[in-house]
């Protein structure tokens, strides 16, 4: 009988860090994250963490109108998004009008529970407790604000971790370490149309990045997407609308050095897709090969393997916790290739050089790991079709 209990029991202990009490009479919880997708994907497994410790208790997200797009008819444990705009991040004057307004939405009906997922709380601490909720937790860096329960905030931490722990100080325990989304009948439907007569393998190739340091150069995607196109594999090059133009110039260097090889072969540009077309063309995607980005981190919520380019800083802080469908490729550059300043002290002040750190990461080493993946059977996705 003991051996038959323990699995559950085993299962009832995982945590991440201590995890305190459950707060008594949570109805209402309001969770601040804000950024890009890959800062929203960090924080759902905290968020599961939550929905399950306080079952029955309404989840409101204040996040970005990002996050408010990729959420919306999408069942997850996010009942609502409240949209804070960006001109009002890291302005926590009670006075600014944009933010009252989103905090007054946030309390139409009083909030127990205020968890802050939102770096160290110099901005988002003070935003939590314009909230009044009964109870707070969060983490907390030396110059913020104190909420009821605080987690030391450092930088160099695991994003979805350091949400855990958060989730822990509220008596929350993991149910999740890796973000999982799931994929709607609209995704399906939408990626059906943009995708129209691509039936076979197909690789997805992501070569954008917000912080441009984070870019593989642009060269190197394009020699990766011809590779798949000589093979016979359809590929996609996805991006934002301001990134057109560079997903286009990939696409046509790709498609005539793959046409040496392969008379027919085609690529596709997908720039600016709303998240629904974007979720349902990623899971579609039995492969994404990107940067270190929001879109490398939506591949995998919903199941497709990927091939990531990452800088060892990024890795301590967003890198994937498994390796099966998840490959990285490190650059461990230590420091500017212009000026030569330490890159990483978190506490030094940023150079204002924006040259790749991850020149380092060769195009065969990221072959290497895209045939791998390629080549074992799709595990976790019936939208990927056999190749």
């Amino acid at each position: 009988m003991a051996d038959a209990a323990a699995p559950e029991n085993a299962a009832n202990r995982l945590a991440v860090g201590p995890v305190h009490p459950r707060l008594p009479d949570v109805h209402r919880i309001a969770v601040l994250r804000g950024g890009g997708l890959g800062d929203l994907l960090f924080a759902v497994p905290a968020i599961h963490a939550l929905a399950a410790a306080y079952p029955g208790a309404d989840i409101v997200l204040l996040g970005s109108a990002l996050h408010a797009q990729l959420l919306r008819d999408r069942p997850t444990p996010v009942g609502e998004v409240v949209v804070i705009p960006e001109s009002t991040m890291g302005s926590a004057d009670p006075d600014d009008e944009d933010l009252r307004v989103c905090l007054d939405r946030a309390l139409l009906e009083p909030v127990d529970l205020g968890v802050q997922l939102h770096g160290g709380g110099a901005w988002s601490n003070t935003v939590i407790q314009q909230l009044h909720p009964r109870w707070s937790v969060g983490s907390r860096a030396a110059d913020a604000a104190p909420l009821g329960r605080n987690v030391a905030f450092r930088y160099y931490h695991n994003e979805t971790l350091r949400a855990l722990e958060v989730a822990g100080a509220a008596g929350a325990r993991p149910v999740l370490l890796e973000a999982e989304l799931p994929l709607t009948a609209a995704d399906i439907a939408a990626a059906e149309r943009v995708l129209t007569g691509r039936t076979g393998f197909l690789v997805a190739v992501h070569p954008g990045a917000r912080d441009p340091r984070r870019r593989w150069p642009a060269a190197r995607f394009a020699e990766i997407a011809a590779r798949c196109l000589s093979r016979g594999w359809d590929v996609v090059v996805v991006g934002t609308g301001a990134e057109r133009a560079l997903l286009a110039d990939i696409a046509a260097t790709a498609h005539a050095e793959a046409r040496r090889v392969r008379d027919s072969a085609t690529i596709q540009v997908l720039a600016g897709a709303d998240m629904s077309t974007l979720c349902g063309v990623l899971a579609r995607s039995r492969v994404l090969v990107g940067n270190d980005s929001g879109p490398r981190h939506l591949a995998r919520a919903l199941g497709t393997p990927t091939v990531g380019v990452f800088w060892i800083g990024n890795v301590v802080n967003g890198g994937p916790l498994s390796r099966s469908e998840d490959r990285v490729l490190i650059s461990w550059r230590d420091d500017c290739p212009v000026c030569g300043r330490d890159i990483t002290d978190e506490f030094g002040a940023r150079c204002p050089h924006d040259e790749s750190l991850v020149t380092s990461v060769t195009t065969e080493d990221v072959d290497a790991e895209l045939r791998e993946l390629a080549a074992a059977p799709p595990a976790t996705r019936a939208a990927h079709p056999p190749g």
